[in-house]
């Protein structure tokens, strides 16, 4: 009611569509200051729509619209922030650090856990350590990580319980004056609730996943019969069935880094109050930033690129006979 009073309300579907209520019928669509054929103008200075449309070229032919854009991309030149004041890329160098720190460690971690913990599964199939831990992954499957981040501010950030670590940011006021190992410890206290919520709703899936395709490769014939010929059981498990086995877990690596890094995230940067790129690329869609939108989606997706090339050069580390040149030759 406030809102409309002083002409600001904005309808339900208006927040996702980017339309605000201007006091005109939706039948009738029309603009804060003339006419636009784009839905996303509404509410935009004409001016600042046309500065747009000579940033992205859309004043030139489509092919060097096209090629001005490749270049862009190429050369990493996304242009300036609308609401920032600052280059897109400098904006993005600012707010890497704490997404790489949330996303090395944590896929570090999940890594760590999961591989050693699904290839226990698989040899203890069936066991009461099988079923034991089968009921803890399944909690953590179904617990998001910004409720287990809340649950562990709760206990162990001051809300209810224990004051032991930092609410907030990735390190103390005065860093820069520490010496280096309180660097280091410092740095660590503040990302360890951060991490420790992404870990344990993270690492479910990648566990059952490695359990299922080692339970799959345990039980084929090779198996059974360099069994039968006497190799003991845990050559057989690290010399010919861990190849196999872990393809599938290699496949699914880069979508699960791109997801730890940014999607997942973003609600935990959101809780402990941490400016990453998730945080950084969420804003922006919401305020139309569109050169900070469109550089997170590029570097997302490249960084996804590089990552599958990534997996296929170690599926030649983990299985030596997949050999891409004499694919390549025949």
């Amino acid at each position: 009611m406030i809102a409309k009073v002083r002409g600001t309300d904005v309808g339900a579907t208006s927040r996702f569509t980017g339309a605000q209520d201007m006091g005109f019928s939706q039948d009738k669509p029309m603009y804060a200051s003339g006419e636009s054929k784009y839905r996303g103008a509404r509410g935009l200075d004409p001016e600042f729509v046309a500065q747009i449309e000579k940033m992205y070229g859309f004043d030139k032919p489509p092919l060097e619209r096209f090629w001005l854009m490749i270049k862009n991309y190429l050369t990493f030149d996304f242009g300036d922030s609308y609401f920032r004041d600052i280059s897109v890329i400098e904006l993005l160098k600012e707010k890497l650090p704490v997404s790489i720190s949330l996303g090395l460690w944590s896929t570090l971690l999940i890594y760590l856990i999961s591989i050693p913990l699904g290839i226990r599964k698989a040899v203890k199939d069936g066991t009461s350590f099988d079923l034991w831990t089968s009921a803890v992954i399944i909690i953590g499957y179904a617990v998001p990580s910004f409720l287990f981040a809340i649950f562990l501010i709760v206990l162990f950030a001051g809300g209810s319980f224990w004051d032991l670590f930092p609410l907030r940011g990735l390190t103390s006021d005065g860093f820069d004056g520490f010496t280096w190992y309180h660097k280091i410890i410092d740095y660590f206290w503040h990302i360890t609730l951060p991490v420790t919520a992404l870990v344990i709703s993270g690492f479910a899936s990648l566990t059952l996943l490695t359990k299922n395709s080692f339970l799959e490769e345990i039980n084929k014939q090779y198996v059974l019969t360099a069994r039968a010929k006497g190799v003991a059981k845990k050559d057989v498990l690290y010399s010919h069935v861990f190849r196999n086995a872990m393809l599938i877990v290699i496949a699914g690596f880069p979508s699960a880094v791109v997801h730890i890094f940014f999607t997942g995230s973003l609600l935990i940067e959101v809780i402990f109050s941490l400016d990453g790129i998730g945080l950084l690329g969420f804003e922006s869609a919401i305020s139309r930033d569109y050169p900070v939108v469109f550089s997170t989606l590029y570097i997302f997706t490249l960084i996804g690129l590089v990552l599958h090339i990534i997996g296929d050069l170690v599926y030649t580390v983990v299985d030596p006979r997949i050999d891409f040149d004499k694919r390549a030759g025949s």
